[in-house]
């Protein structure tokens, strides 16, 4: 069995920041705690409104920590442009829309592989991995191997906004078909959105799924808990998941 990694997403360390200006709470700093206490790579969005992650956290991050770094962005030229200068491990290109509370689906790479071809293109010759944030769609996820995406990160929003029961037991069901196709297409497997203590385990359970990344829930329960530990038990309910 593949060890399963767990990235975890500081966005929302920055938007407490920002609500107020300054420089307090520091995304790098949350980073740190999150690595020292389980992470292995850290994931920053930088939008196009520059809501909550901006262009300086952007190269303190690259500065400030050793681990890998996975940059979520629009498939922008200015945002291509960016993730050349900055060289992070991973660029994960997902759809941005500007009112959006929050990411409300998967890329439609199946209609718009003309257009994401170069990007993707760009960002693999500099030697960055590119994923995909896709619902668990097989025209999709086909997409993503024609474009040379070395991974696809699936949508578990849907999943996890899914009552118990029923509903979700088929929203699982279509992630594990969809993690199984993305590996028989040699690509690496992750999955993101909306996990939490409960919902997180289900996919760690999946043996294609190699990475979780997770970000808003844990943010959230670290004002209770602390990073450190809210990070540590989520490591530990996913280790305990996996076959």
């Amino acid at each position: 069995m593949i060890p399963i990694r767990l990235g975890i997403n500081v966005d929302h360390v920055a938007t407490l920041r920002n609500a107020r200006g300054g420089v307090h709470p520091d995304p790098v700093a949350a980073a740190r705690l999150a690595l020292a206490n389980g992470a292995d790579s850290i994931t920053i969005h930088l939008r196009e409104d520059r809501r909550h992650i901006r262009d300086a956290d952007c190269t303190a991050m690259k500065a400030g920590i050793t681990a890998p770094i996975n940059l979520e962005m629009a498939a922008t030229a200015e945002m291509q442009a960016i993730a050349l200068f900055l060289l992070p491990h991973a660029c994960c290109l997902v759809p941005e829309k500007r009112a959006e509370l929050t990411t409300e689906g998967g890329l439609d790479a199946a209609g718009q592989v003309e257009a994401l071809r170069p990007v993707v293109g760009a960002l693999v010759e500099a030697g960055i991995r590119v994923s995909l944030f896709l619902d668990p769609d097989a025209r999709q996820i086909e997409a993503a191997a024609r474009l040379g995406a070395k991974a696809v990160e699936l949508h578990t929003g849907t999943f996890c906004e899914a009552a118990p029961g029923a509903a979700r037991d088929a929203e699982l069901a279509r992630l594990r078909a969809a993690a199984g196709q993305v590996a028989a297409l040699g690509l690496e497997c992750h999955a993101g959105h909306g996990l939490d203590y409960e919902t997180a385990p289900l996919l760690a359970a999946i043996p294609e799924v190699v990475e979780l990344n997770i970000g808003h829930f844990l943010m959230g329960q670290a004002l209770f808990d602390g990073i450190g530990p809210a990070v540590a038990r989520m490591r530990q309910v996913m280790e305990a998941a996996r076959p």
